[in-house]
This record gives structure tokens, C-alpha cells and sequence, in this order.
């Protein structure tokens, strides 16, 4: 008996993985995004679709501990020092968001017909946005530390929090007494009291030790994330709630990037489980009869949400751009939505028509997701002009970072003022040249405005930023971004307003920088080669004793001081 089932795990599993692989592979050569793969290859295996799968309990069981490892991570990427300085939107522009959007989608459902118990969970089931899916759709496009992707962070840290209180609130509802209310909230508040006291004094001392040997950090991590679900689990939340607060009590580590790399395969695996299950669990029986709410709550998620969320952020002072992506990305229901419905159906409180309406705006919400963080910047200048109009009604003082004083002419323009960058900037700080740099991390314009250097918070692919910076009068435009789709556009728009600029972009690989040239790039730099090339003439001089050792590495260590290492 034990040998069947060991048997027919495996089989499943391979089932998905294999077909995951295909479609994925079909899904990237048409250069689209994956998630929305993955849960076509659940509706192509599962009960509506070819029927490979015969223990789809097993699967579902798997995909639940692909959304902890999702948000175990998702938990080690927040650090909470990097969003203070949008601490005001992520609590209050937070809380509003979900007031409304709550009773939005509660007094919709009153309407539609539904009970005020289930009005009630599928106000909640719209009101908060995926943690986990923007967190790995902004990683993957490596905008987590710009200001929309800190905004976003801090909004889905006030959401993740409310849904901590409301899942505890949740199994009360039969007993509505102010005791069992009570008692819920103060379960919560144990569990994020005992996430801040393990993540502030104990963890430390511990992951000290486990830090010294790999396999032991790895192992230490994985304790962490069961113990954390285990406690989550028997405070009567769910395990994905234990995971994020094992993630958010190591954020703060100075480890938490190994751990990350090491748990990041595991994520991967259980996360394509996940999405792969969620096509699988979709079921259509009598969908004519919810294609009209599936409509409206879509509307209210697609729209009404990101709508208000781009009118806060625009009244807490943040430019048309910055609300615009942040908006964008948030459009769409939480893997906590649908263990928020996975609880109700338990409890009795919803039915299975609820069940179907959430799985199928997941479905559908994700996958817009997937694709309007892919294209964002061709979402943005599509709405670009008519978004100028709710710039004025800022209540607060602007939030863009810059130091950009007015000058005629710039002679050099920087993209990207980290590594490279700063080795760039440094050179022709001390050539007294008259240049401005464009970063789109908030910390690193803010430490070029402390040194008064001319800077601008931006995107090399806002159009907008390249007109402030004035490119036709440039003699040369250098960018240190290894983004071949980015640097292609940079290189497409300047040789057409200044084709005599001198143009120099970065390519992390050899054929990159074989399709910059073609673009019209005048030099390319390719890292490895060029630190290659430089190593060979440091050997060759070293060699023929033209230099002593001493005084390069002296030379070399002032040059790293002076970087600020």
C-alpha cells in the first residue's frame, strides 16, 4: 500500500513537472510570461482537460507548501528599514485601500444576491493583492528597491497584516462573542510578538553558528519555516502565515541572501506545483450562472483597486509614473484569497460557487498580472499624457528624488550609479566635467544628493526622464544597466534626436554586445572581458617587473576606499 502511493506521488509528480516543462518551453520561445503557463498546464492535465492526473488531493497538498516557501521568501526580501521612507502610504494609503475595496466588494455582493456571511468573505477575498506573485514578478525584473517597488511592498505588509487579523477573526463568526473576538486578535498579536522577540534576539545568536557551515545554515532554515508554521498552525492560522513571519524574522540577517539562494530552488519546484494546481482545481459546472459576478468582482480587482491605489498615491505626493506601476502591479486577489475561501468552505460559511468564482479570478487576475508588469512601461506611455491631469491634486510635497539643477547643457549623462557606475561618476567628478547621473533605487539618489551630485530618480525606459535630461545637447550618454531590451531603446532614441552623441551601454555577454553594435552602439563593455583584458596587462607588467605588487595593491585598496567599500 505504502509502495502504490510512493508510486503514485511519483507519478503525478512527473506528470507535472514534464508537462510544466513543455508548455514552458513552448510559453518562453513565444517570449511570454510563465505563471500563466503553468496554470494553462493544470488546465490541460486536470479534470477538464486530458484527466493525467488521479491523485489530484496530493498535488493540492504539495502546492500548499509552495505558497510557504513562496512567502518565506517573499518574508527574507522585506526589509523593513528600506520602507521607511514609504512607511506613510504602506499604513494609512494601506488601510484605506482596503476599507474601500472591502466594502466595495461587500456591498456589490449584497446586491448580486449573495448571503452577508458570504458578501462578507468575498469583500475580503477582493480586497487584498498577491504578496507572493508581484514579489517574484518585481525580482524577476529586479525592481524591488525602486520606489514603486518599496510603495508596493509597504502596501502589501499593511494587507499581509490584515489578513493575519482577519483569518483570526474568521473562525469566530459562529460565536460571536466579544470573548472568542478577543481572544483571536490576541493570537495574532502572540504570533507577530513572538516573530519580532525569536527575530530580534534569538535568531541572531543562532544563525551565528549555523552560518559557519552551509549544509547547517540550509537546515537551520528549513527548521525556522516549519516551526513558525507549525505555531501559526496551532494558533489556528494557516502555514503560509507561518512562513511569511519566518521570512520577516531572518529579513533583517545579514545571511538572508544565502538562505535565499539556497531555499530558491525549493520555491521554484513547490511554486510550479502550486500554479499548476490552482488550474487543476478549476471546475465549470454551472458557470453561465457565475459569469455575471465573475465579471463585476474583475471589474472591482482589475480597475476600482488599482484606481484608488494610483488617487492615494498621487494625494500622498508621488508623480503620475510612480502611482501608475504601483497600481498596475497590485491588480489582482491574494494566494491569501484563496485560503480565506479554502476556510470558508470549511466552516460552511460559503459554497462551492464562491470557491469557483475565487479559483477562476485568480486564475484570471494573475495572468493579467504577469503581463502588465512585463509590459508596464508600454502600459504607462499608452496613459501617460491624460495621467498628467492628477498631478494636480497632490495634498503632499512631491516624493521624486532628484538633485537636478538648471543648467544649459549636461556633457555626460550616467544610467545606473551602482559598481560600475560609481567608478564612472568618481572619474568625472575629479575631471570637474559637467554630468548628471539617472538611478531608479531610491537609496543610491539619495546618496549622490548628500554628495551633490546632479541626479535624477528614473528609468533609462521613461521617455519622459530622457526629455528632462535634454540628450541633444549630450557629447556622450553612457548606461551601466545590463539590460539589452533597455539599452536597445536608449540606444534607438538618442541616435535619433543626437546622432552625434558618443554612446557606450553595458552587456552582461558577448552576443549582447555583439546586437548593441548593430543597434548603433559606439562601445559596449562586457565585464568579464574587460576584467579579463585588465588582469592580463596587470600580469604582464608584473611579470616583466615594470610594476611592484606593494604599490598596486595600495593603489588598489585606496581605489576600493574611495568607491566607499
Amino acid at each position: 500500500m505504502v509502495l502504490e502511493l510512493q508510486s503514485s506521488l511519483f507519478f503525478n509528480i512527473g506528470i507535472v513537472i514534464i508537462a510544466a516543462t513543455i508548455v514552458g518551453y513552448i510559453v518562453r520561445a513565444l517570449k511570454q510570461p510563465l505563471i500563466p503557463a503553468y496554470v494553462l498546464t493544470g488546465l490541460i492535465i486536470g479534470p477538464w482537460g486530458l484527466k493525467l492526473i488521479t491523485e489530484g488531493e496530493i498535488i493540492t497538498s504539495l502546492a500548499e507548501m509552495g505558497i510557504a516557501f513562496l512567502l518565506f521568501i517573499v518574508g527574507l526580501e522585506i526589509n523593513l528599514n528600506k520602507l521607511k521612507e514609504v512607511g506613510l502610504i504602506g499604513i494609512f494609503g494601506g488601510s484605506i485601500q482596503i476599507v474601500t475595496i472591502f466594502f466595495a466588494g461587500f456591498f456589490i455582493a449584497l446586491k448580486l444576491g449573495f448571503a452577508n456571511i458570504q458578501a462578507l468573505y468575498i469583500g475580503l477575498i477582493l480586497t487584498f493583492s498577491s504578496t507572493m506573485i508581484v514579489i517574484k514578478l518585481l525580482s524577476d525584473k529586479n525592481e524591488l528597491n525602486t520606489l514603486h517597488g518599496r510603495i508596493i511592498l509597504a502596501i502589501l505588509i499593511m494587507q499581509d497584516i490584515a489578513v493575519i487579523f482577519a483569518l483570526s477573526l474568521l473562525g469566530t463568526l459562529d460565536n460571536l462573542v466579544l470573548g472568542f473576538v478577543w481572544l483571536a486578535l490576541l493570537k495574532g498579536v502572540i504570533l507577530l510578538g513572538v516573530t519580532l522577540l525569536l527575530g530580534k534576539y534569538v535568531l541572531p545568536c543562532l544563525f551565528r553558528v549555523s552560518a559557519r557551515h552551509q549544509e547547517l545554515l540550509f537546515l537551520s532554515s528549513l527548521a525556522i519555516v516549519f516551526f513558525f508554521a507549525g505555531l501559526a498552525n496551532a494558533l489556528g492560522f494557516s502555514v503560509a502565515i507561518g512562513a511569511f513571519l519566518a521570512g520577516l524574522s531572518l529579513a533583517n540577517l545579514p545571511y538572508n541572501f544565502d538562505i535565499v539562494g539556497k531555499v530558491m530552488p525549493l520555491r521554484d519546484f513547490f511554486a510550479t506545483l502550486f500554479f499548476v494546481s490552482l488550474g487543476m482545481e478549476l471546475t465549470i459546472d454551472g458557470f453561465n450562472g457565475l459569469l455575471w459576478p465573475l465579471l463585476i468582482f474583475l471589474i472591482i480587482v482589475v480597475i476600482l483597486k488599482p484606481l484608488i491605489i494610483f488617487i492615494l498615491s498621487i494625494l500622498f505626493g508621488y508623480k503620475k509614473r510612480t502611482s501608475f506601476l504601483t497600481a498596475l502591479s497590485l491588480a489582482q486577489i491574494s494566494e491569501f484569497s484563496l485560503i480565506l475561501v479554502s476556510l470558508g468552505l470549511g466552516l460552511g460559511h460559503v459554497s462551492n460557487n464562491i470557491f469557483t468564482i475565487t479559483v477562476l479570478l485568480a486564475i484570471i487576475t494573475i495572468t493579467f498580472t504577469s503581463y502588465f508588469i512585463h509590459f508596464d512601461e508600454k502600459i504607462y506611455n499608452l496613459f501617460s499624457k491624460p495621467l498628467v491631469f492628477f498631478e494636480r491634486f497632490g495634498l503632499l510635497r512631491s516624493k521624486e528624488l532628484e538633485h537636478f539643477p538648471h543648467h544649459p547643457k549636461r556633457d555626460v549623462v550616467i544610467f545606473g550609479a551602482h559598481r560600475m557606475g560609481g567608478i564612472f561618476i568618481n572619474t568625472f567628478k575629479k575631471l570637474k566635467d559637467n554630468f548628471v547621473v539617472v538611478d531608479f533605487d531610491p537609496t543610491i539618489i539619495k546618496n549622490l544628493i548628500e554628495r551633490k551630485i546632479p541626479c535624477i530618480y528614473g528609468d533609462l525606459g521613461n521617455r519622459e526622464v530622457l526629455k528632462r535630461l535634454n540628450l541633444h545637447n549630450a557629447k556622450m550618454v553612457i548606461s551601466t544597466v545590463p539590460n539589452e531590451q533597455d539599452n536597445g531603446f536608449l540606444i534607438n532614441y538618442i541616435k535619433k534626436h543626437n546622432p552625434k552623441v558618443v554612446v557606450i551601454v553595458m552587456s552582461p555577454h558577448g552576443s549582447g554586445a555583439v546586437k548593441m553594435y548593430e543597434r548603433g552602439a559606439d562601445y559596449v563593455i562586457v565585464p568579464h572581458l574587460l576584467s579579463g583584458e585588465m588582469v592580463a596587462r596587470f600580469l604582464r607588467e608584473l611579470m616583466e617587473n615594470k610594476k611592484d605588487i606593494g604599490d598596486i595593491r595600495l593603489r588598489h585598496m585606496k581605489h576600493l576606499r574611495d568607491m566607499g567599500y
